[in-house]
């Protein structure tokens, strides 16, 4: 099954950008993922192409219009449903319902929607995610996720943010990268593709790459060194060239656990706490079983 991403944006150009090469940019030309960037401006309603106003209240800047997302956001939920071709969206031109397999040939006219569906059809099961710096902190364990499922539509946010019926008007999830503020949501939503593409079958090399790194067990992963052995009087922790795998992993995971602890206490403590969670339930079985 191939992993499909759509991206609203009111800067189509920006995709694929570095998700063009290296581990990505391959397993793209090998069918491993397809990327559609879907630009907000063509489902706009008037001539101007206006995607956004002022804001209610008062206040600076431009609000994007939830209209506007709510079309742009249909037409890509519709790319995922059975019997319609990816690329195709519909257009009144002239009067008449028309589709189109190019977003810029009719630049100028409104967005129709998607054609009438009902039942089942009415909810795709691919989740829809904002970025934006008032969602959730996005996880290891959310990405791999969305990496198990069919897909993913992301839509950046630009200006002042989103109109907050958006959300729950067409059941989009809202999620951060971090405590930053961005120009605009593409640079994390190209974070967010590139977290979840790495993660697909056969991306990367060794398998156990994707499992043995920093979050996927609640920990920081555990330092690494290569040749030399020795660098500017700095050394390689003699346990790593013992050949004592016991040892090792040992060694590991104690860099793991120290290195949480200082650098990320946030985690260690969520980690300490499923620990003790889990132990507490471990003897709970185990009493069970003994009565």
């Amino acid at each position: 099954m191939t992993f499909h991403a759509a991206v609203i944006t009111l800067y189509p150009e920006m995709f694929p950008g570095p998700l063009g090469v290296s581990l990505a940019g391959r397993a793209r030309e090998e069918g491993k993922w397809s990327l559609e960037a879907i630009q907000l401006r063509d489902f706009a309603a008037d001539k101007h192409r206006t995607v956004d106003d002022t804001p209610a209240g008062g206040g600076a800047g431009m609000v994007l219009r939830a209209d506007v997302l709510a079309r742009a956001i249909d037409h890509a939920r519709a790319l995922f449903l059975p019997g319609t071709g990816r690329g195709t969206i519909r257009r009144m031109v002239e009067g008449q319902d028309v589709e189109s397999d190019a977003l810029s040939e009719c630049p100028s006219t409104s967005y129709a929607g998607p054609p009438p569906r009902t039942g089942e059809e009415r909810t795709s099961p691919v989740p829809v995610i904002a970025m934006t710096p008032r969602g959730r902190p996005l996880t290891q364990a959310r990405v791999r996720e969305l990496a198990a499922g069919p897909g993913v539509i992301v839509v950046c946010g630009r200006f002042e943010g989103f109109d907050e019926r958006i959300f729950a008007g067409r059941g989009v999830e809202e999620v951060s990268i971090g405590d930053i503020v961005l120009s605009g949501g593409e640079p994390a939503a190209l974070m967010l593709l590139d977290a979840c593409i790495r993660l697909l079958p056969g991306v990367m090399g060794a398998p156990s790459s994707g499992t043995e790194e920093s979050f996927e067990n609640g920990l920081l992963e555990y330092p690494h060194y290569t040749r030399p052995a020795e660098w500017e009087g700095r050394t390689i922790p003699e346990v790593l060239r013992s050949g004592d795998h016991a040892k090792i992993a040992a060694w590991r995971k104690l860099q793991s656990e120290v290195d949480t602890r200082l650098r990320r206490p946030d985690l260690w403590e969520r980690h300490e706490g499923a620990r003790v969670q889990s132990a507490s339930g471990a003897r709970r079985e185990k009493r069970d079983v003994d009565q």
